[in-house]
Parts: structure tokens; sequence; C-alpha cells
């Protein structure tokens, strides 16, 4: 009996043109090996990782420049320090980790990677100040965009959608392989 030609999954298709084993024939069909996105509670882990490490950092520098009554009186803004330190920085610093890293820390010390859901390549910097700036997008609506996480075939959020993203984790077990392109 011949081998058959048509793979399980209806992405690929006829193989019978190509040679090769499936991790061939998958990375001709735009399949990234060993690939697949991450999902909700990955990425709500990775984001309580970064939100631990922004208030280690960023609490004492407060403390010190606004006293122990920083942490007491309940207003949104206390100066121009703290606009900088809590609002400004962290924008700059996380649009800087996926320029030059694909991910924030949190991101990072989970293996995720925050890549171009056309390519799979470093995002841009307007794909990275955007994906930053639509987070907003994502939050207003009871963090509706981010819950969409978890509903998405693609794993993506509002924010991700917006700017043209995805996030993959380096592991091949989850319920749809990432295909960048097309």
């Amino acid at each position: 009996m011949p081998p058959r030609n048509i793979d399980a999954d209806p992405a690929i298709g006829d193989i019978s043109d190509l040679d090769g084993d499936l991790d061939t024939i998958a990375r001709k069909s735009g399949y990234a090996e060993g690939l697949e996105y991450a999902g909700f509670w990955i990425r709500l882990g990775a984001t309580l990782i970064d939100t631990i490490l922004l208030l280690i950092i960023t609490t004492p520098l407060l403390v010190w420049i606004y006293g122990w009554t920083y942490l007491s009186d309940g207003r949104l803004i206390h100066g121009p320090a703290e606009f900088l330190i809590s609002w400004v920085a962290p924008a700059v610093a996380t649009v800087l980790f996926w320029l030059y890293w694909q991910a924030s820390p949190g991101k990072a010390m989970l293996a995720l990677h925050v890549v171009d859901a056309d390519s799979g390549k470093t995002l841009s910097v307007g794909q990275a100040v955007a994906r930053y700036l639509c987070y907003i997008v994502s939050m207003l609506p009871l963090c509706l965009g981010f819950i969409w996480v978890a509903f998405d075939r693609k794993k993506q959020g509002w924010h991700d959608k917006i700017a043209q993203t995805v996030v993959v984790r380096a592991w091949d077990r989850g319920p749809e392989r990432v295909r960048f392109g097309g």
C-alpha cells in the first residue's frame, strides 16, 4: 500500500509534491517548528512577574523621593518624578525589551517571545509602540482585550491583533501549531 500523502492537519493538505520528513514539510508550509501560541495563564504569569519586578524597582525610588506618605495618601500622580518612574520608564523599558530580546523579563523567564504575527521576526519599533499603547484598549472594557487571549485561535489579545503580533513559546504541545505568513 502506498504511503498516504494527506497530512492530518487540513492547513497543510496534499503533500504529494513535497519531499522529506514531516518537519521539512511543515517548514515549507509556513509552520514554525517547535512553537506554539502562548495561552492566557502563562501570559498572566509573565505579567505578574513583570508587575512584581516593576514594584520592586519603582516603589523604593518613589518612597525615597516622596517619603512614606507616598504609600498612603491615595493620589494618582504625586509629581513629575512619579510620572517618569511609574509611567514613562516602564513604557520605554518594555518597548526596548521587546525590540532587543523579544520579551519582557517575565516573558523571558517563562520562555515566551513576542514576535511579528506574519513573519515570526522581531517587532518593528512601530509595532512595539502600538502594542504597548493598545494595552489601554485591551484594559478599558473590564480587561476584555486581555481575557480575549483565552478564547482566540492564535491566543492574541486585542493589543496583539491591532499591532499584528503573537506571543509564542518553544514547546510543541499546544492545540495549534504556529504558522507565519498568509
